[in-house]
């Protein structure tokens, strides 16, 4: 019985959520009402998440450099590829992956108290009562400036990913500036890049709709709001992970 409920659930949410998306790409009523809130989110999404990125992103590249010198000591593996190795990591799957689940405890959150705050509120419902497709203009808003500004911020966190790989090694002596930009600089394949790009634009899609749409239909107090919250923390990390499996095996295989 109990599984048959959740399942009944599940089907329950995921249509709900369909509709939801379906009434977010709906025809905006007044455009630069629209421009106004999508910059806004941008620079809420960006600017207000740029320290976080870059401070993960420095230890990132620090730790993988410093773990792979360690493994590497010894072999006959060139130094250089420390280089090599902590781009290709970066590119490939740390600062998207990491980048977005940090940015889904952070922005997905926001999302949905800001979103769950509102409903609660009935700010919402009011909006609905002055023809206001609140879908649109609550989701499609944040959407919109999440899938520019997240595989930007993953951009700047794997340039910052190999200085902190290079502050990491080359002050402390383990190997030289050359060889490190050597490593960077070697066996470089462009088709890394467009999967960074791929993983931040499915991980940003995924992180924002599934906290807007926590946030949209919560019910209840401040209690719920908070169980709204970390839900859409839970369920958009474990969609962010599951995408990052299906996508290596896709783009990969």
């Amino acid at each position: 019985m109990q599984a048959l409920l959740s399942k009944y659930n599940f089907l329950f949410d995921f249509g709900r959520y369909l509709i939801m998306m379906k009434h977010a790409f709906g025809r905006p009523e007044k455009f630069s009402m629209y421009w106004k809130e999508t910059m806004r989110q941008m620079n809420d999404i960006g600017v207000g998440s740029l320290i976080i990125v870059c401070l993960i992103s420095i230890f990132i590249g620090a730790v993988a450099a410093i773990q792979f010198a360690y493994q590497l000591d010894g072999q006959l593996v060139p130094r250089y590829y420390i280089g090599y190795i902590v781009r290709d990591l970066a590119l490939i799957e740390l600062s998207p992956t990491i980048s977005c689940l940090v940015l889904a405890g952070k922005v997905g959150s926001n999302m949905a108290a800001e979103i769950g705050g509102m409903r609660q509120k009935e700010h919402i419902d009011a909006m609905e009562v002055m023809g206001v497709n609140t879908a649109a203009y609550l989701i499609s808003t944040k959407l919109i400036a999440a899938l520019v500004v997240i595989p930007m911020l993953v951009t700047f966190s794997a340039f910052v990913a190999n200085i902190g790989g290079f502050l990491a090694t080359v002050p402390t002596g383990i190997i030289t500036s050359d060889e490190y930009t050597q490593g960077l600089r070697s066996f470089f394949v462009p088709y890394n890049v467009f999967m960074m790009y791929v993983k931040a634009v499915v991980f940003a899609y995924l992180l924002t709709t599934v906290s807007c749409y926590q946030g949209y239909f919560v019910q209840g107090g401040s209690i719920e709001l908070g169980q709204a919250s970390t839900r859409a923390v839970v369920y958009s990390s474990i969609l962010i992970l599951l995408a990052d499996y299906l996508i290596a095996v896709l783009l990969t295989g």
